[in-house]
């Protein structure tokens, strides 16, 4: 249907349990499928708007192949001259594109697909067709694509070895960064994606973080850990933990205290790393940790579900 007419097509279909399990679905529900038809030559497209959706979709197709981090905003529910109308969102909330309709729209559109791009979230939000919560309600899907979020970890120590595995198995594209080059080997870290000498605060000033990176320091050395978090606690990173006894945090938080890290900063601080899961082995520290980041990521209590009362399964907003 929407190849022969050109419209943008919003259809809802539910699935019972039996064919929800036949794919390896829990139970059954409803999917909602959004078709929107894109023209290889927008030339042959009578309307304008048609066009300019065509090549937005080329666009964003390009970013994806190339790795480029970028978010396609698409109405998908709203007045029919409106719906299948996109628009890209670049990392630096640039915006190419447009959704018609009032001015402001396009710019509240990219405001919102722009916080889910840096959350790295695909989801859909609800604005008003004059780019507020005021009038006829638009219902926009935004796809983001980003690359794998990064996992830095800092000492090349047995427990690094394992951390890196369940960080690799989460989606992080891991690296592991240690000043002495006996311990910072291919042979040691066979599943790190990079594997760094050098000393940890100089490599991170020199690599790139965004709002999704972890910072997961290991080394428990003074030398190491005081530079590197006194740089890493003024980072708008997602996760900054380190590990250590009760005793090495308190010294460690008195040299970044005495180095000018403020009580704010410090407040970042994930110190000792991971939660309490009563881990003695390399692996099930690294499980304790991931634990931890899943929580902070997730908004999660870190509490047995048995005990909680908060939902299963969290419906993430967008701020």
């Amino acid at each position: 249907q929407a190849l022969e007419d050109g419209t943008t097509v919003l259809q809802r279909f539910g699935y019972s349990d039996d064919d929800a399990f036949a794919v390896g679905l829990t139970c059954g529900g409803v999917i909602d499928i959004l078709v929107t038809p894109v023209r290889a030559d927008t030339a042959v497209r009578a309307d304008t708007a048609g066009q300019h959706a065509d090549a937005v979709f080329a666009t964003a197709l390009t970013a994806a192949t190339h790795g480029e981090a970028a978010a396609l905003a698409r109405i998908a529910e709203g007045p029919a001259e409106l719906r299948g109308r996109a628009l890209l969102v670049r990392p630096g909330g640039s915006y190419e594109g447009s959704l018609g309709g009032h001015p402001e729209l396009d710019r509240t559109a990219a405001e919102e697909a722009h916080a889910m791009l840096d959350a790295g979230r695909t989801g859909t939000v609800v604005i008003g067709e004059q780019g507020s919560r005021c009038g006829q309600p638009l219902t926009l899907l935004v796809e983001s694509n980003v690359p794998a979020p990064r996992m830095i970890v800092f000492g090349a120590i047995d427990f690094a070895s394992a951390l890196v595995s369940v960080g690799k198995f989460l989606g992080y594209h891991v690296t592991v960064c240690d000043a002495r080059p006996v311990f910072a080997t291919r042979a040691r870290f066979p599943d790190a994606d990079e594997i760094v000498v050098d000393w940890p605060h100089r490599y991170l000033a020199s690599t790139g973080t965004d709002g999704r990176t972890v910072l997961c320091v290991l080394t428990h050395d003074a030398k190491f850990d005081v530079p590197l978090l006194e740089s890493a606690l003024r980072l708008p990173v997602a996760f900054v933990g380190a590990m250590g006894s009760r005793r090495t945090h308190e010294d460690r938080n008195r040299r970044l205290r005495e180095a000018g890290v403020t009580e704010r900063e410090l407040a970042r601080l994930h110190s000792p790393i991971g939660l309490d899961l009563g881990a003695r082995t390399p692996e099930e520290t690294a499980l304790s940790i991931a634990a931890e980041i899943v929580a902070v990521r997730r908004g999660g209590s870190g509490v047995p579900l048995k005990g909680a009362h908060t939902p299963i399964h969290r419906v993430d907003s967008v701020a």
